[in-house]
C-alpha cells in the first residue's frame, strides 16, 4: 500500500483539521503554500490560503509533513482530529482557533 493510500485509509473515520493555535490567525508560510498549490493543482494568482477548506487531505498532509515550517507569520498551525461522524465548525477569538460541533443557536 501507497504512502497516499495509508494516508487516506487513516482519514476513514477520523477526521483532521487545521487550526491557528495562538493569537494572530490562520495562515501558511510561503513555502507551504506553494506547495499546496503545486499539489492541488491551482494556477488563479488570486488564489488565497485563506480559501483552503481546512479539513483538505492536501492541507492537511502539508501541514503534517512541515511541521513548524508550515506556520506563516502569525499563525501556529495545529492537527485537530475528531470522529468522522461529527459536523464540525472553525470558531476562533482574535486569532485563536478551536474546532466545535455544529449546533443551532438563536439570539
Amino acid at each position: 500500500m501507497s504512502e497516499t493510500e495509508q494516508f487516506i485509509q487513516r482519514l476513514k473515520g477520523v477526521q483532521f483539521i487545521i487550526i491557528n493555535d495562538c493569537y494572530g490567525g490562520f495562515g501558511l508560510s510561503e513555502r507551504a503554500f506553494c506547495k499546496y498549490k503545486e499539489v492541488a493543482g491551482i494556477t488563479d494568482p488570486e488564489f488565497c490560503d485563506r480559501n483552503i477548506p481546512r479539513d483538505d487531505p492536501y492541507l492537511v498532509k502539508i501541514v503534517k509533513e512541515l511541521g513548524m515550517s508550515a506556520n506563516g507569520a502569525h499563525a501556529n498551525l495545529k492537527i485537530v482530529e475528531i470522529p468522522g461522524d461529527v459536523e464540525w465548525t472553525v470558531e476562533e477569538y482574535d486569532g485563536v482557533e478551536w474546532v466545535a460541533e455544529k449546533h443551532r443557536t438563536w439570539s
